[in-house]
């Protein structure tokens, strides 16, 4: 799968624009590990835990599988503006935080369901913020109805948003993603507009 047809993709589950996504589809800088001065092993650890409640392994393999946790550090690092990398960043500790005010333990240490149960309350914050966002935003835009020098701001986002993106980028751009969990055809031969489709069969992935 190319890199537009991924960032179409993911942005079609999470109904919007990839936060990213130019350069990703450009070319980030050239790195070599998803280690650097932004993160740390410790923060890849978490990244992949955090990737794997999101894209457990059930029949095909999980995120954590795909090292999704390098692949988030490298595309902060290389393809988000220093405001996002800084918001990014934050919110690791959020999620942390989070997780010891429901559970009274930090995130790796609870279990695979409290991190789902936890996941799900803090997708649902997101979308409430973005929600909010969205109509502060257009009632901002209301109120300069006519002044052709307004520019709306923009809405700053939200931690979680980005670490769910990431997650199913990394995960579907990966050679675990496109070979287990889709259908894999390295050298596509000729277009067939009518191929045969039974319910539950997997979607292609072609290189």
């Amino acid at each position: 799968m190319n890199r537009r047809d991924a960032i179409s993709r993911v942005a079609l589950i999470m109904g919007g624009a990839v936060i990213g996504a130019e350069f990703f589809i450009s070319g980030c800088k050239p790195t070599s590990s998803g280690v650097s001065d932004l993160f740390d092993a410790d923060h890849v650890a978490f990244l992949n835990e955090a990737g794997d409640a999101i894209l457990p392994a059930t029949s095909t393999p999980g995120a954590k599988a795909a090292n999704v946790g390098q692949f988030m550090a490298v595309m902060v690092r290389d393809c988000y503006e220093p405001k996002d990398q800084k918001i990014f960043l934050e919110g690791i500790g959020k999620l942390d935080d989070a997780s010891r005010k429901k559970f009274n333990s930090k995130f790796m240490d609870i279990t695979q369901a409290q991190r789902t149960d936890l996941l799900i309350a803090i997708d649902a914050e997101q979308k409430d913020y973005y929600k909010q966002q969205y109509k502060k935003q257009e009632a901002d835009m209301a109120k300069h109805k006519g002044d052709a020098k307004y520019t709306p701001a923009d809405i700053p986002n939200h931690y979680f948003k980005m670490i769910k993106e990431l997650t199913l980028l990394g995960y579907f751009t990966s050679e675990v993603g496109a070979t287990k969990a889709l259908r894999y055809m390295e050298t596509p031969g000729h277009y067939d507009g009518c191929m045969p489709y039974k319910k539950g069969d997997k979607a292609w992935a072609i290189d």
